[in-house]
């Protein structure tokens, strides 16, 4: 008697262990199967799942390494917005030491990613080892094969194989984020506000021409804008304010109308000739080079810094010889 209830308990024990796990695997199933056209990348080291892209965001919970994510976008140059298995959403570093994209069991699942800045395919993931083979332009869409450190080894259309910077400056990777314009609108006011409110944390901040690039103890202009974006989203401009002039126009579109910015926008202007409107009235400003760059807040006004004698980073309107000094302005995000 006791010996049939002892098999009639083992029965049961095993029944339901094997339902449940017959549901876990459809779960398993339904979730690859839904996953099947997203981004895959594999955690290849343990690594912490944070509510911003950003070391200081709140760490979400310990992805353990073999999972598999789905990467939703490349957020900065250091972490990738990916949602788990089980459905968080988060921010994790992109890193190869961590995150391997297009290997393991995504590697079937090769990634597509647009070219938004020109960039040089080489021969190996490296700046001084890696030969240019040729520069990809804007709006070349590519395949990531896998990720080499800071660098994608990818294929374009015509089948050449190589490696570019996997920095976000360069390469949009096309995951199943909002493509809606209205998403990108208020997602792209969100990053600006962060702009914003980071360089106002350094109003008062002494100016210094060419300052270093690696502190914040001082700023030039181009450092101020630069330091701005770099520190808020991730985004590194160049280091000089007539570069920062060319990757807007390349990135975008020149706005030659004051009456056209948008707050975040970057904004250059031309020497100081006279403070009259009459002291620039014959000059060309297709042919001026530019001096000065400067972060529009929105409201005529705009946040900036150009001299000792100025007081370092400041509030100022865009008026009077800053008005005739402009020469154009762009947004630097999409």
């Amino acid at each position: 008697m006791k010996r049939s209830t002892t098999i009639l308990v083992l029965s049961a024990i095993l029944l339901t262990t094997s339902f449940a796990a017959t549901a876990e695997q459809n779960r398993a199933l339904a979730a690859t199967a839904t996953a099947q056209t997203a981004t895959k990348a594999q955690i290849v080291s343990s690594v912490n799942l944070r509510d911003k892209p950003s070391t200081s965001g709140k760490i979400i919970e310990l992805v353990k390494k073999g999972a598999t994510v789905t990467i939703l976008e490349n957020s900065n140059s250091y972490f990738y917005k990916v949602k788990t298995s089980d459905g968080k959403t988060g921010y994790v570093s992109s890193s190869s030491k961590y995150i391997s994209v297009g290997s393991g069991n995504a590697a079937s699942e090769q990634t597509s990613a647009s070219v938004i800045y020109g960039v040089n395919l080489r021969t190996a993931p490296s700046t001084s080892t890696g030969k240019i083979i040729t520069m990809l332009k804007k709006g070349t869409v590519v395949t990531i094969l896998e990720k080499s450190g800071d660098f994608y080894k990818i294929k374009t259309a015509g089948g050449q194989v190589g490696y570019v910077s996997s920095s976000s400056k360069y390469l949009q990777l096309k995951g199943n984020g909002s493509s809606s314009n209205e998403g990108s609108t208020s997602s792209n006011q969100t990053k600006i506000a962060k702009v914003i409110s980071t360089g106002k944390k350094y109003l008062g901040t002494p100016y210094e021409y060419g300052s270093d690039r690696n502190t914040t103890k001082t700023f030039d202009c181009s450092d101020f804008v630069r330091q701005a974006y770099k520190e808020a989203l991730g985004i590194t401009l160049p280091s000089d304010s007539r570069k920062q002039g060319t990757w807007v126009k390349d990135n975008g579109t020149a706005k030659s109308s004051i009456s056209s910015l948008k707050a975040g926008d970057l904004v250059f202007f031309m020497s100081y000739k006279g403070s009259s409107e009459s002291a620039y009235k014959n000059v060309d400003k297709s042919k001026e080079t530019i001096t000065h760059v400067a972060l529009y807040l929105g409201n005529g006004e705009m946040l900036h810094t150009y001299s000792q004698a100025s007081g370092g980073v400041r509030i100022d309107k865009l008026d009077g010889a800053w008005k005739f000094r402009f020469l154009f302005g762009g947004s630097v995000l999409k």
